[in-house]
């Protein structure tokens, strides 16, 4: 592709609207525009990334026994309602009438409609197993779409579904989509890792993510330094060993603490450490007062607690409920005397007392709470988030934090969806089975996005060579030169013939304006061709990701270029294609 023939606007300055790194970068490379919130057009640069993603995932899965199709992106409510997802599903999910006043909507995802597929047209056990897949636009209408393709309303996406006859089938197609994955993401040329993680909305009783590890990544990921152990924030179980306290030998003492609403200010206040105050978080579970108790220096999981309390909607309680449960403002509830429905408390807080809670009763506190003998606790559950401090819950070994993106999720979701739409099959005696299922997605526009995160600099994108539009860039620095341009064209069309995806910067621009613009975009490699180095005999080349260049003779430069190829490829963990 020639620059001055092809349509990649660029930008010199940071665009306001956009808040992390590859959001500003994809607007200043030309890869993406806004339509409205959330909503964006691909350019054709950014859209020549998203089909070699595409490419490698559709490799991949087919190569593990999955098949392509493609369903509509308007589904009918019917199918919703049937599995009960309609209301529970949120918001998020764009729905409308037709002309017929029926029920419709955008599908963020496509359990219903594959699992309706297949209920009318599988019925033996002959026909299974089966895995099918799809690349296509979804939409979840988010509140708050932010960070461009990361957190979008629309954006395109790799979802498959497995059915099988049995557990152990189901087992063998959740295994055979974690080695696709692995692959995918290797051949990407993307630092990554699978962990273990909740399984959401979607349902189901396995799960796990696949982060692209970046510094700029909203997931947190626990992994442990001596075994294989690896889940996100959500996930990562806390173990609590060692047996219950004794009994308080102190009664509880209620003590002035004016204005002292947060743990810090009390803990300062009554001279304690943080740990030795409870929070006492109150929630609306499905219309369900819930107190929440953790030790003041901990933060509760709230992914933990919903799990636990086995509810679709919990929001925290507003200062009406507060009052008219705790008797008191915000800042002083306690577990004594709570008017909620159900208690539930960290693990952690049965290995200890003499706690300082709120007193349920404006500016004060209770001193010297012991939880079996002044409150009334439902459960004692994990309800905590993982700390560097807590042990590995596999092997007792450290636990280290890093951050990552999610760019795909797999699931084993069991009967879930085949029980509630009646997808089953007859087995060898003639008995009738539901179908056990799996559904596998990737953001494919999502990974996009990662890959500039986990890969970019000061001056721009350095894109992997998987994903780059155009893995080499030419830049001819007077094209008006006749040598110049002779010898641009020349190694245009030779690395073109090698099935190389390359750009010819032939515009007439200062070679500055050219050098940053180049940098943008992120080309792997680029090749500048000047007047002095053609005189010289010699080419000069670029690597983008670690800024090195070499200079390559003009005589046999095409073996020479495809050596320095080799190692930047080899640097990304790809092997030279």
């Amino acid at each position: 592709m020639r620059w001055s023939r092809y349509f990649m606007p660029t930008l010199k300055e940071e665009p306001a609207e956009a808040e992390v790194v590859s959001h500003k970068l994809m607007l200043r490379a030309g890869m993406i525009r806004k339509l409205t919130a959330g909503i964006y057009t691909y350019l054709p640069a950014g859209w020549r990334s998203l089909q070699k993603i595409s490419e490698i995932i559709r490799n991949e899965m087919n190569r593990y026994y999955a098949i392509e199709l493609l369903m509509p992106a308007v589904q009918p409510g019917d199918l919703w309602k049937e599995t009960g997802r309609w209301e529970a599903y949120g918001k998020e999910l764009l729905r409308f009438r037709d002309r017929h006043d029926r029920d419709y909507c955008i599908g963020p995802t496509h359990e219903e409609v594959i699992t309706d597929l297949i209920r009318r047209e599988v019925s033996s056990y002959r026909q299974l197993p089966l895995n099918l897949y799809q690349i296509q636009t979804k939409f979840r209408d988010e509140i708050r779409p932010r960070f461009g393709l990361m957190r979008g309303r629309e954006f395109i996406m790799k979802d498959a579904y497995s059915f099988d006859r049995d557990e152990a089938g189901a087992a063998q197609s959740y295994e055979w989509m974690h080695q696709a994955y692995v692959s995918i993401f290797r051949k990407l040329g993307l630092q990554f890792r699978a962990v273990e993680a909740d399984t959401g909305a979607i349902g189901g009783s396995i799960s796990h993510e696949f982060m692209v590890l970046a510094d700029t990544g909203e997931d947190i990921i626990a992994t442990c330094t001596h075994c294989d152990f690896a889940a996100n924030l959500e996930k990562a179980e806390v173990t609590c060993a060692g047996e219950d306290c004794p009994e308080c030998s102190l009664p509880p003492e209620k003590v002035l603490t004016p204005g002292m609403h947060t743990v810090p200010q009390v803990a300062e206040f009554l001279k304690v450490p943080e740990r030795k105050v409870l929070k006492t978080l109150l929630y609306v579970a499905d219309g369900m007062a819930v107190a929440a108790l953790v030790r003041g220096d901990r933060e509760l999981n709230e992914v933990k607690l919903k799990n636990l309390l086995g509810v679709q909607d919990l929001e925290m309680a507003g200062q009406e409920q507060v009052e008219k449960w705790t008797g008191a403002g915000m800042g002083f509830a306690g577990p004594v005397g709570l008017k909620v429905d159900k208690i539930v408390a960290d693990l952690e807080l049965r290995l200890e007392t003499d706690w300082i809670t709120g007193a349920n009763a404006d500016d004060a506190h209770l001193r010297h709470v012991d939880l079996r003998r002044d409150a009334q606790i439902n459960e004692y559950n994990d309800l905590r988030s993982i700390t560097r401090e807590d042990p590995c819950p596999r092997c007792q070994g450290s636990i280290r934090m890093t951050k990552g993106i999610e760019v795909g999720h797999i699931f084993r979701l069991g009967t879930k969806y085949s029980q509630a739409m009646n997808a089953v099959y007859l087995d060898e005696h003639g008995t009738e089975k539901p179908m056990i299922m799996g559904c596998y997605g990737i953001g494919v526009s999502r990974v996009l996005a990662a890959c500039i995160e986990q890969n970019h600099d000061e001056n721009g994108i350095i894109f992997t060579p998987a994903v780059a539009p155009f893995e080499v860039s030419i830049i001819a620095l007077n094209p008006k030169d006749e040598m110049v341009r002779k010898h641009s064209e020349s190694l245009y069309h030779e690395l073109c013939s090698l099935n190389m995806d390359v750009l010819l910067d032939d515009r007439d621009e200062r070679p500055g304006f050219k050098f940053k613009d180049c940098d943008l975009v992120g080309s792997p490699l680029q090749i500048i061709v000047g007047a002095k180095g053609i005189k010289n005999g010699v080419l000069e080349v670029k690597e983008r990701h670690s800024g090195q260049r070499h200079e390559l003779p003009l005589q046999d430069f095409g073996q020479h270029f495809q050596e320095v190829r080799r190692k930047v490829r080899e640097h990304f963990g790809l092997e030279t294609g």
